[in-house]
Formats: structure tokens, C-alpha cells, sequence
């Protein structure tokens, strides 16, 4: 199986060389994230929204409980994007994003004018793995939405957002990962997965995300896995629930 998962990923490579000249000429990387990338995001994020928006609402339904005594609920977005979350979460809510690419501003200020039940804070271009101009401690929720599948580092993450969140605050996330290690949908997700790497921004499909976030020492954490409602199979495996600092 490891010989014929070889050869096909070989296959993909040599379909998508072109790709790989752009990526060895040191091109890609600017295209992609200044132009590709945000672009696609912004079309894609809204179909799932669609076929996810009932998972979203149960997930986010909760949000409002981890405010903070005054009422107020400061959340921070880890891997903000376009802000398609936005229209999920409950009113008056104080929203910080961090992202590291600055390409996604603009498509973030219209996300905001079409979202006005929330008060937008700021944005900050960072890696989730180092969001030192956040303070220790200083947010109720942190919200992460199909990031950990391409970050570096998930456990450098993961103690970053223990960090930034106050005792008793909750980590929320929704992420794509590994199929089941028997299933066709794993063995194309392991073909496939060098091309996804380099064609999604670091994106990847084989990733147990699940695990890092078991692993990361919350005190509570609820877990559900799922076949989301989508139309690409080899994103359809699902984690998402909340961990409790």
C-alpha cells in the first residue's frame, strides 16, 4: 500500500509541476498568499458556511456563557481569514483577530460592515504560535476554525491560547483531519496531501489534530468527531467542541 500510495503521489507531482517551478523560482509563496488564497477563501468559506451553519450555531450557541462577570465577552479569532465566523457569534461581542497574513484586512472590514451586532477590536498580524501584543489572560473565548490543519507548531499553539485566556475561559474549535486509517477517503488524503500542502497555503489533509488538543491540558474539553455535510470527501472527517482553561 505504501509502494502504490508512492507512485501516485509521484503521478500528482509530475501533473502539477508547473506549480512545483513556481514554488522552486521562490514565486508561489507571494501569489498565493496575496492573491490566491484570499480570493479562493472568500468564495469557499461561503459555501461552508452553508453546509456547515447548523454545526456552527450549535458550536457557537454557547459562547455567551464564558463572558466575563461584567457581561462583556472579549473573544479572540486565532486564523480569522475573511471573518466568516463573524455572522455565528452572539451581539456585543469584542472581537480581536490574529492572522499572519496582512492580505486578509480587507476582506475582514467588509466582514465587519456586514456584521455590526459585533465590535470589532482590532487586528493583529501574527502566527498563532507567538501572539505576544495579546495579554496573558486578557480574553473569555479563543475561537479556532479550520487553522490547526496548517499551522507549524499546533502544541506551540494550543499553549499560546492557554495563555491569552483567562482561568475559566474556553477554547472553541471546528477543524478537518485524518480520515479513518482504513478507509479509501485516508488513503487519497495521503495521495493528495503534498499538492494540498503546497496549493492551500500549508494546508494539511492527514493531520490528528485531535490529539494535540487532548494533549494540550485544558481541564474540560468536549470532543465530538463528524462526517461534516460537504461535498469534498477528503474534507468531510470533522472535529469540534470546546476546552475549558
Amino acid at each position: 500500500m505504501a509502494l502504490t500510495i508512492f507512485i501516485l503521489q509521484l503521478a500528482v507531482r509530475i501533473l502539477a509541476c508547473p506549480l512545483y517551478l513556481l514554488n522552486f523560482l521562490g514565486l508561489w509563496k507571494g501569489i498565493c498568499k496575496k492573491c490566491f488564497f484570499p480570493f479562493f477563501l472568500v468564495r469557499c468559506t461561503a459555501t461552508y458556511n452553508k453546509q456547515m451553519a447548523s454545526h456552527k450555531r450549535e458550536l457557537f450557541s454557547s459562547l455567551q456563557e464564558h463572558a466575563s462577570p461584567s457581561g462583556e465577552l472579549s473573544l479572540l479569532e486565532l486564523g480569522c481569514g475573511t471573518g466568516a465566523n463573524f455572522k455565528f457569534y452572539p451581539p456585543g461581542c469584542r472581537v480581536t483577530c490574529v492572522d499572519p497574513n496582512p492580505n486578509f484586512e480587507k476582506f475582514l472590514i467588509k466582514s465587519i460592515a456586514e456584521n455590526r451586532h459585533v465590535q470589532f477590536e482590532r487586528f493583529v498580524v501574527a502566527a498563532g504560535e507567538d501572539m505576544h501584543p495579546v495579554a496573558d489572560g486578557s480574553m473569555d473565548v479563543v475561537v479556532c476554525t479550520l487553522v490547526l490543519c496548517s499551522v507549524e507548531n499546533q502544541e506551540r499553539i494550543l499553549q499560546e491560547v492557554r495563555r491569552v485566556l483567562r482561568p475559566g475561559g474556553a477554547f472553541y474549535f471546528l477543524e478537518h483531519v485524518a480520515a479513518e486509517h482504513s478507509t479509501w477517503n485516508y488513503f487519497w488524503q495521503q495521495v493528495l496531501d503534498p499538492v494540498w500542502y503546497l496549493l492551500f497555503d500549508g494546508c494539511n489533509l492527514t493531520r490528528e489534530s485531535w490529539k494535540a488538543v487532548e494533549r494540550a491540558g485544558f481541564s474540560k474539553l468536549q470532543l465530538q468527531r463528524i462526517q461534516a455535510p460537504l461535498s469534498m470527501a477528503l474534507v468531510r472527517p470533522h472535529i469540534y467542541g470546546y476546552a475549558v482553561k
